[in-house]
């Protein structure tokens, strides 16, 4: 069946016979055409007086779209804050219900079966197969680690003609139908410069070619249409890649960019403006509804209004900050000033105390160690910073930045600041790895017990060298230091804060950095000057050890959580090993 022959058929499938000219309209195509096309129809035994027949439907029938795939895994970061509270797919839109609205959109137009992937608070969704009939809901356990070519392959058995659609997209009109002649994106026409993904036609209106940010031309937006050929080509190029990985970190729209000239053909659909909205941002979406500008329902919204006594209308210009390894943080701007936003990790209560940060911050505060301190709310963990311009972090390469970092470090380990509290890798490394045995899935390094033993026989030959405990940081590692161009050098997020051994600190940054003995021996030596001795050499290079431990068992710790840790959990247990090993080497 040629296009313009569905098109037809469809348009008399939807409303009936009518007049050459009124289907003309519907159907996209000349009155002249009309004619010659129902006597072709007529003689098929597709349509008679009355409209479409039953033989009809039945030529109709390849094209019947069979279900919508929703994908509502991710967690939608730029769209903080409202993100870190409820899924994006979840707000409401002039008082409906994002994901909602659309579910009813595609039932309205026939799509009665709607495959739903979730992954991100998942359990926020599930009142959907109660609200609705039809809902199949799918658990992506992975979405934190994975891109939505995941999700989409996690529903290759529902893949035929079917809508794939994002749970966040909200349309002004119902773009969805019943019957779709060939795979589509939706797309809008631009013409000033933007970063999204660029469709590049062919002679028949195909994508020829897609391109990442460009100035004129069609930009994919809004939901997608997969005929069958389509779904089964990029589900056998998803299934293909299962074990080996390469697209889990990518959209499936780079896979399509990738082998856009071997898929069966996908048409650029083009709609109106201001038929389709993605809101990237809350900033976005104060535009389109106004309900958002002073009251946003959220509760992060009212921390900050409060604090900064300010309307939620002046806070503006939301920026998430790339999630870091124990917490989530985003920018926004408040009367010109910019501030920044803390939201506790999700199972970090059971490892931190937030009234020991608190106090911590405070003193840290108190002596210039981190003037960007502003608010801490103790029992709930957020937090609110003012926001420096103009910073960098230290250079592991840059022993000018080492001097600095120690210069910082020894001021606040003589300053005799003391709290009523106490951090100790090693106690605190077996706490978490009780948590990890008894209440996660265990230990899966068969060498841990042999790390544990090297660690725990550095540390015992430490005992008695005269090193007191002080007020540490406890987490000195290159991103928590800011330096600025005017020369100030900032430590900050003090999580771990407390009473401690300074090689808890000194040797954090040791770590962090990778270096080998001789380098972290000239950092030592850096940070006790004349007070060096070979017996204090030893007791910081053990402590390198032991804080290399303590977090690569915290990262066991967070993965257990669903954190994705990374190189940094595999970094932190070389570093344990490569100075376990060096000290118990030399102990023989």
């Amino acid at each position: 069946m040629t296009k313009n022959e569905f098109n037809l058929l469809y348009a008399i499938r939807k409303n009936g016979m009518q007049s050459y000219r009124r289907l003309a309209e519907l159907a996209d195509v000349s009155t002249g055409y009309i004619s010659k096309a129902l006597k072709a129809f007529a003689a098929a035994g597709w349509t008679d007086e009355n409209g479409l027949t039953e033989a009809g439907l039945s030529a109709l029938s390849p094209y019947k779209v069979d279900n919508a795939i929703i994908m509502a895994a991710g967690m939608s970061t730029r769209f903080v804050p409202l993100s870190l509270e409820k899924p994006k797919g979840l707000l409401v839109v002039k008082n409906e219900v994002l994901i909602e609205r659309q579910i009813e959109q595609l039932q309205e137009a026939g799509i009665k079966k709607i495959v739903i992937v979730l992954g991100y608070k998942k359990e926020a969704f599930f009142y959907l197969e109660r609200k609705f009939e039809g809902i199949k809901i799918i658990i992506n356990p992975e979405f934190n680690t994975k891109n939505n070519t995941h999700t989409l392959y996690l529903a290759r058995g529902y893949a035929g003609n079917s809508y794939i659609c994002s749970s966040d997209d909200y349309f002004e009109e119902n773009p969805f139908e019943e019957y779709v002649y060939q795979s589509y994106y939706s797309a809008v026409h631009v013409t000033e410069k933007t970063n999204e993904w660029y469709m590049i036609p062919d002679a028949r209106g195909n994508i020829a070619k897609v391109e990442k940010s460009g100035r004129d031309g069609f930009i994919m937006l809004g939901h997608v249409y997969w005929d069958r050929a389509f779904s089964a080509a990029m589900m056998k190029l998803l299934s293909d890649d299962a074990e080996v990985g390469n697209y889990d970190e990518v959209l499936w729209e780079q896979v399509l960019a990738e082998h856009v000239k071997t898929l069966p053909p996908m048409e650029i659909k083009v709609y109106p403006p201001d038929v389709i909205f993605e809101f990237d941002s809350l900033d976005e979406l104060r535009q389109f509804d106004a309900n958002y500008i002073d009251h946003t329902h959220s509760k992060i919204m009212k921390n900050i209004a409060k604090v900064l006594g300010c309307r939620e209308s002046e806070i503006l210009h939301f920026k998430a900050i790339k999630e870091g390894l124990t917490n989530t943080s985003f920018v926004f701007e408040v009367n010109g000033e910019r501030y920044v936003y803390r939201h506790p990790g999700d199972g970090t209560e059971a490892i931190i105390s937030r009234q020991h940060e608190k106090k911590a911050l405070e003193l840290a505060k108190s002596i210039g160690a981190d003037p960007t301190f502003l608010y801490m709310d103790a029992d709930a963990g957020w937090k609110i910073s003012r926001f420096v311009e103009g910073i960098r972090v230290p250079s592991y390469d840059s022993f000018e930045d080492s001097k600095r970092i120690l210069k910082v470090l020894r001021n606040l380990h003589s300053r005799g600041l003391n709290v009523d509290w106490s951090f100790d890798p090693w106690r605190e490394a077996g706490k978490i790895e009780e948590i990890l045995r008894q209440q996660k899935n265990g230990i899966a390094d068969p060498e841990f017990d042999k790390l544990k033993e090297a660690v725990g026989k550095c540390l015992k030959a430490c005992s008695g060298d005269g090193v007191g405990m002080c007020f540490c940081h406890c987490d000195t590692y290159a991103p928590n230091w800011m330096l600025t161009e005017k020369g100030d050098t900032i430590l900050i997020d003090w999580e771990y804060a407390g009473n401690a051994d300074p090689g808890c600190d000194v040797g954090t940054y040791i770590m962090d950095s990778m270096w080998e003995v001789p380098e972290a021996e000239r950092f030592i030596r850096e940070y006790l000057g004349k007070d060096w001795t070979e017996r204090l050499n030893f007791h910081y290079l053990a402590y390198t050890a032991a804080i290399s431990y303590y977090w690569y068992v915290w990262a066991l710790y967070r993965e257990a959580c669903g954190a994705v840790m990374g190189e940094s959990l595999y970094n932190w247990h070389v570093m344990a090993v490569r100075y376990a090993k060096y000290l118990t080497d030399k102990m023989k």
